[in-house]
């Protein structure tokens, strides 16, 4: 099955919401609990996560301890780091659960509940979706990682993002499995009702990967922390100053706990959160299931655009 690309979505007739404190800018900030879903030797795997700090140097077939160790810290520092630091400023946000990390590490998980934060399934391990040639055992790995995320934080969780892309299917099961939301998309700056079959709909919140902490890992990415704030702000400005024009929109930070967790980067992480507070008249800092049931009970009748 091929889903059609649309090319059009809202176009002019773009929804006119005020999310609930009556700001038009809504914010989710995510933070990625995947340490320990990611490939490698050490979990049986054929190959180790080539996406990491530093290039492997191991050869094909061979363990790599330092790629392991810059996926630990994330769940042994970083974690904590941003847990302290969220509850300072007062700020929950998105946890973006990998099963297989919850499975590996399910009191950490448990705090970050505990904690005020929203649980959401980020697939069974920390790979694309769109790598799964059968419909069965996609449903199979969707239906372990909710169930994890809900042994281990006494949650069940309502929202659905994959690294990478979907497959034909993913849609569909998380619709047909009583998922609320799904956040596989880079096509708009709203919320937006996508089709699936058998009548049913999910509700599509849009991620960003700009406004995404990966970016110190890319070719030409960010390099100095103050340049992933600056940017991120800009971003949040710009959006502010549409809505003076009656234009409503919302913007995803995506962080993680490897990465941002680092010192030196976690200053950028502070600077987001200082820029976002002294916005807060202006913006709406909520979680994904916040504005997707914000969004869903004001705008449930809105045409489909997907």
């Amino acid at each position: 099955m091929t889903t059609p690309r649309n090319l059009i979505g809202y176009g002019r007739k773009r929804p006119n919401i005020l999310w609930p404190n009556g700001a038009r800018v809504a914010i989710s900030m995510t933070v990625n609990f995947e340490e320990g879903a990611e490939l490698s030797i050490e979990a049986g795997d054929a190959e180790t996560e080539r996406f990491g700090e530093a290039p492997s140097v191991q050869t094909p077939g061979v363990r790599d301890l330092p790629q392991e160790q810059t996926f630990d810290y994330g769940m042994r520092v970083g974690f904590w780091r941003f847990l302290d630091t969220l509850d300072q400023y007062k700020t929950p946000v998105t946890i973006q659960m990998c099963g297989r990390a919850v499975e590996r590490a399910p009191e950490l998980a448990r705090i970050a509940v505990e904690a005020g934060h929203e649980p959401l399934a980020h697939g069974w391990r920390w790979l694309p979706h769109s790598r799964y040639s059968d419909r069965e055992t996609e449903r199979r790995d969707i239906i372990r990682t909710r169930d994890a995320i809900q042994k281990a934080a006494g949650v069940a969780p309502q929202g659905f993002f994959s690294r990478g892309g979907q497959s034909p299917w993913t849609r569909d099961l998380l619709a047909e499995l009583g998922f609320l939301h799904d956040s596989n998309a880079l096509d708009d700056e709203l919320p937006y009702w996508a089709r699936c079959s058998e009548g049913r709909r999910i509700l599509v919140l849009p991620y960003c990967f700009d406004t995404n902490d990966m970016r110190y890992w890319y070719p030409n990415g960010f390099i100095r922390p103050d340049d992933f704030a600056a940017y991120t702000l800009a971003g949040v400005d710009t959006l502010i100053q549409e809505a003076e024009f009656g234009k409503s929109s919302m913007l995803t930070i995506g962080l993680h706990l490897r990465i941002s967790g680092r010192p030196a980067r976690f200053s950028a992480v502070r600077q987001i959160l200082d820029g976002l507070s002294t916005r807060s008249g202006k913006i709406w800092t909520a979680t994904r299931g916040q504005i997707a049931a914000h969004f869903s009970t004001h705008l449930s009748d809105f045409s489909l655009v997907s």
